[in-house]
């Protein structure tokens, strides 16, 4: 999550029991490997090992507890699915919700907000579906079996995203998005496939009762309607309309989360929050409680607040649970045997492992040549291929058309192709990024980061002659920090900072002022006294004696450390008086708004926000990274 909150954990950045008001394990190392795709991935493997194991130990059994049968009645209307279709078409629908929020979260406020990015993924999803399917038709054609081309298209998310976290340390951080951008168009049209092509017996009143409450839905959230009750009875109405239509209703989770809009926390709307919670703090009565509550949800928007709910369900409970439920198949040489000459399984193995890479890859560098470069990628052609490697993953939404299209033999046939696939597009994804890691340091770097220009995020560019700056001018990397005073985090940072400046000499260090005076009510005057400070030149050294007493910051206070860094002090003192540095102040406080900077500290490495942890690990990668991008800009 981006760190914009005035009320940040710091487990959330990377520091670990640093206050007494946070959990005691908070960031266990276990825990901390849990918050990533790389555990999410795992724990999916887990499940699909369990199934293995459990439908060889006892296949009656394995098979006999997922077609039991569970109904849920309200009156007349009765809903009896067996419990493989709960997951499958049910709790699904959160998982594809959840792919829903992220993509509408990047179209709103990352790479994708630029709209001219948005081509170039959806051509590469659109033909690494194609491809895969004329290459499971073709293995296919004459075995009355090409109504399973469904499940030879669609890329596993979870499975796709968990692999490139997996192989973090070889890839650029900006091939996620590229990734997750191929696979929700690839997810979104499996999705229609599944309602238009594996469907049967279409009541078209029903389907038409669903689309008008679809539309409903997209008419209120263009109007702004806020309330997520709202939303999630429209929905649940959705989801029933067209299961009694017999479409498959997990169409209804992506739709709803493309609904949901994403957009930065406002400072205006943190202060609001802040002032409500001290009403409450000062009169605790359930009618501010609530108050303050709206408030503070108010605060972020619904995508965030439904990804913060929903993420750690989807990718530990719903996910495994559809593997358990439908990874489980006999293993024995025969039956591997059997699968391996099978048209199914080999159209499905090949169509993930050559057709995606290819189409994808092909796509993207034909795009790019018939554009004359319009349509780049923003990684390398090293990196796009290595993602197109990682979309081979076809594990969820091929195991969900897999038991729509088939049943017995056939249905075990296309799961061993399936989980083949799955194993080698890690073998691939790894040996493309090995292969990369070979090259020339120029060169892979250029493989691996491209030439686009990255989008900046920092609005108000780095003055040298204006703004505070520490470390070599022409520096290649610039790290600019809105920090505060007497935020804690910020003074948590600082050695963070320090460190980094130091193992890196070719980095320069940009200091703006972001005062939350709701919070921090010192902190406005602490920053008039590094300012008085800077006009005796001593800007840094006041800077650092500030975050290393942060406890200690009141006029009295300010007067002694100028005394101790051997300023004028009445200069100092008359300087204060008169607030001369409030203007100064001032501009960085409109620098941060235009930049939808809110909280502290918020951190931007050559004009590139960086979202998530600050501790030293996080940052050094980020700094290494906008340095090997600086190094492919030609000099001018």
């Amino acid at each position: 999550m981006d760190n914009r909150g005035v009320t940040e954990s710091p487990a959330d950045h990377g520091f670990a029991g640093q206050t007494a008001c946070s959990n005691s394990d908070a960031r266990t190392p276990w825990r901390a490997f849990l918050r990533t795709e790389t555990g999410s991935a795992a724990v999916l493997l887990v499940a699909v090992i369990a199934a293995l194991g459990w439908a060889n130990i006892d296949l009656s059994s394995y098979e006999g507890f997922w077609r039991t049968q569970l109904s849920l009645r309200a009156g007349s209307h009765e809903v009896s699915l067996d419990l493989r279709e709960w997951v499958n078409s049910g709790l699904m629908t959160v998982f594809f919700f959840v792919v829903g929020l992220e993509a509408r979260r990047e179209f709103d406020m990352g790479e994708l907000r630029e709209r001219r990015r948005v081509a170039l993924p959806v051509l590469a999803g659109v033909s690494g579906m194609l491809l895969p399917v004329m290459i499971y038709l073709g293995f296919n054609a004459g075995h009355g079996t090409t109504h399973g081309w469904g499940a030879a298209m669609s890329t596993d998310t979870a499975f796709a995203l968990g692999m490139l976290a997996l192989l973090g340390s070889r890839l650029p951080a900006g091939l996620r998005t590229f990734v997750l951008s191929v696979a929700v168009v690839d997810d979104f049209v499996a999705l229609a496939v599944i309602a238009v092509a594996y469907s049967e017996h279409i009541e078209l009143p029903a389907l038409l009762v669903a689309a008008g409450i679809l539309g409903v839905a997209l008419l209120i959230s263009a109007n702004g309607v806020r309330r997520g009750a709202v939303y999630a009875v429209l929905a649940v109405a959705t989801w029933g309309a067209l299961l009694e239509s017999g479409v498959d209703p997990v169409v209804v989770g992506l739709a709803m989360g493309l609904l949901t809009y994403a957009y930065p926390a406002d400072r205006g709307a943190l202060e609001r929050a802040t002032g409500l919670f001290r009403l409450f703090r000062e009169q605790p009565t359930p009618e501010l409680e609530r108050s303050a509550r709206l408030g503070l949800a108010s605060a972020l928007s619904p995508n965030e607040r439904l990804q913060r709910m929903y993420h750690p369900w989807s990718s530990y409970v719903i996910v495994p649970l559809f593997a358990l439920a439908n990874s489980g198949i006999r293993i024995t040489v025969d039956r591997l045997s059997a699968a391996f000459t099978s048209p199914i399984t080999l159209g499905i193995l090949l169509g993930f492992t050559l057709g995606k890479p290819i189409a994808v890859f092909g796509t993207a560098w034909l795009a790019n040549r018939l554009s004359r470069g319009r349509l780049q990628p923003a990684v390398g052609w090293g990196a796009v291929l290595a993602g197109g490697a990682s979309a081979g993953v076809g594990f969820t939404v091929s195991l969900l058309i897999a038991t729509l299209a088939f049943d017995g033999a056939q249905l075990e046939q296309a799961k061993i192709g399936t989980i083949s696939a799955m194993i080698c597009a890690f073998i691939l994804t790894w040996a493309i990024s090995a292969a990369i890691a070979l090259l020339p340091r120029h060169r892979r770097t250029s493989a691996l980061l491209g030439t686009t220009e990255p989008i900046i995020d920092l609005a108000t560019p780095v003055d040298p002659g204006h703004d505070r700056v520490r470390g070599p001018l022409s520096a290649p990397v610039t790290v600019v920090e809105y920090g505060d005073f007497e935020c804690p985090y910020c003074g948590q940072a600082e050695s963070v900072i320090r460190e980094l400046l130091a193992d890196f000499g070719d980095v320069r260090y940009v200091w703006r002022h972001l005062p939350l005076t709701d919070v921090h009510p010192l902190a406005q005057i602490a920053a008039e006294a590094s300012e008085a400070a800077a006009r005796q030149d001593a800007f840094w050294e006041m800077h650092d004696l500030l975050l290393d007493h942060q406890s200690a910051l009141h006029p009295s206070d300010l007067h002694r450390y100028a005394d101790e860094l051997g300023l004028d002090t009445q200069r100092f003192q008359r300087d204060m008086r008169q607030k001369r540095g409030a203007a100064r102040i001032a501009e960085d406080v409109d620098s941060a708004d235009t930049s939808s900077v809110s909280g502290t500290p918020t951190f931007f490495i050559n004009g590139r926000r960086h979202n998530g942890a600050y501790d030293i690990g996080h940052l050094s990668a980020a700094v290494r990274e906008a340095r090997m991008r600086a190094a492919l800009v030609p000099p001018d």
